[in-house]
């Protein structure tokens, strides 16, 4: 059986970083890592080729090689994955299809053969066993959650490595907190599954093999849910395994905001090789964070959070959420106040939209809100419900938002605030290397010479080999994302 994996297309969108990619001669941030892990399921007779388009094109001889095509995706890549599908039916190949695009909203894919939805775990075992019975069904779904002690390594050897920034792993899946507007407790419930640490090491055996060398990504929903196997576990053989291969990786990760109440985690994280973690900040408008249920960032001072995990090594980045039904007009003010004063470079700033598994998304559907499915992309000025505020008004706020906090300057103001105090304690951060080099070379000649800002990235460089010299190449990589955003928000300035 020869097996045709296929990971669509992202757009053009804040998280995709193309604009970035080209100053480190990369193809793609990240490797479609659900894909890579159906990969190593399947039985091992079966020849396997994955084609991911962010990186290739998917040619047609590609289609025609294939017995069996399995598409897997985010709802962001939704556009790609319909033409995908269609390219594909075009030649007369049976799909199988799963991922949370497709378990999100599987009505929406009449023309898919067999839709392996949820955990595959769980189900994808269901679908082979009739697949070799000769009777596959079309939809495998469960309520049940998996086993994640039983997930094999994802299968690195369809891929090459090179043409990513960084690799993927994960070690938990599922989070305690149940926000109104996120859906990863319908899709992975409350309850954190944790794999085992000797599970962790041997990934990453697997990915050392690779031969990549750089920033790891733990795609962990929340990777402090069980903060007692972290520290007494996890962390310490991380510690040992980096340390006995010089440190060949940094790490980046998800957490909530809490784990700047816990200063032995963050000190233990930082050794092990954490530079950077996610925090769902959401919104500093105390009502709003309650309507949402974000009770954990309630009733703190988010601003002193968020200094305290910069203070600790870790920098901090950041989402962001306007259009909550609290929400006034003063939001938008409030929100660039609170990125500017608080060093968060990479602030993802989004509308707010209602994905189909979530209780907001319930909630809106009683109240006659719901327009449409959600894209899956919030920052491209879209919402799939009508919200409280003028709808106009409250664009036109989220435009002043990202303009304001993207512009040139205040990028660069807060980019230098972040930088003249933070310390990192990663060790081997901003190591020195061709791609590095390649990156300064190219940051001088679009961003010095081309770029119509190219004053800011002066300053800041001559302010950098001045006052903190340590910092050149935090200063590039965080140049070159300004370059990102200013493209995605179509800012010139």
């Amino acid at each position: 059986m020869k097996i045709l994996l296929i990971s669509p297309a992202y757009p053009d969108t804040y998280w995709s970083f193309r604009h970035a990619l080209k100053f480190v001669s990369k193809k793609a941030a990240s490797p479609p890592l659900g894909l890579l892990t159906i990969a190593a399921m399947l039985p091992d007779a079966w020849e396997r080729k994955l084609v991911d388009l962010n990186v290739h094109p998917l040619k047609e001889t590609d289609i025609r090689w294939a017995d069996l095509v399995f598409i897997g995706g985010m709802s962001v890549q939704s556009e790609s994955a319909r033409e995908v599908v269609q390219r594909c039916k075009e030649l007369d190949k049976t799909i199988v299809a799963g991922g949370p695009l497709f378990t999100g909203d599987p009505d929406a894919w009449p023309e898919i053969d067999h839709l392996v939805l949820n955990e595959a775990e769980i189900t994808l075992p269901w679908f082979l066993a009739d697949l070799d019975s000769g009777i596959p069904g079309k939809i495998y779904q469960t309520a049940e959650f998996a086993d994640i002690q039983l997930t094999p390594a994802p299968d690195y050897s369809l891929i090459d490595a090179s043409n990513y920034a960084q690799l993927s792993l994960q070690y938990s899946r599922g989070c305690p907190f149940d926000c109104e507007f996120c859906e990863i407790t319908a899709l992975l419930g409350r309850k954190v599954r944790l794999k085992t640490t000797r599970q962790v090491i041997e990934e990453l055996d697997v990915v050392y093999q690779t031969g990549f060398r750089g920033n790891l990504f733990f795609v962990d929903d929340n990777f402090i849910g069980n903060r007692k196997r972290l520290k007494q576990e996890l962390l310490p053989a991380i510690i040992q395994w980096n340390r006995a291969r010089n440190y060949p990786y940094t790490f980046t990760t998800e957490a909530s905001i809490d784990l700047s109440d816990d200063a032995e985690l963050m000190s233990a994280m930082a050794i092990a090789g954490f530079e950077k973690v996610f925090v769902g900040i959401e919104t500093p408008d105390e009502e709003s964070l309650k309507e949402c249920n974000k009770k954990l960032n309630t009733g703190r001072d988010l601003l002193d959070s968020v200094a305290t995990i910069q203070a600790a090594g870790i920098e901090v980045s950041a989402g962001f959420i306007v259009g909550f039904d609290s929400d006034t007009s003063s939001i938008f003010q409030r929100q660039i106040d609170f990125i500017q004063k608080s060093g968060i470079i990479t602030a993802m700033v989004g509308l707010l939209n209602a994905p189909s598994r979530t209780r907001l998304y319930k909630r809106l559907s009683k109240e006659g809100r719901i327009l449409q499915t959600a894209d899956g992309d919030n920052t491209n000025y879209n919402m799939n419900f009508t919200p409280v505020m003028e709808k106009e008004l409250l664009l036109n706020g989220y435009q002043k938002i990202v303009h304001n906090i993207y512009s040139s300057k205040a990028y660069h103001e807060r980019l230098k605030g972040f930088l003249s105090h933070f310390k990192p304690r990663v060790v081997n951060r901003g190591r020195i290397n061709k791609e590095n080099m390649m990156a300064l070379l190219r940051s001088i000649f679009y961003l010095g010479i081309l770029d119509k800002s190219r004053i800011y990235y002066w300053k800041l460089m001559f302010w950098s080999i001045r006052k903190r010299p340590e910092m050149i190449p935090l200063a590039v990589t965080y140049s070159i994302y300004g370059y990102h955003f200013r493209k995605v928000y179509r800012i010139d300035k």
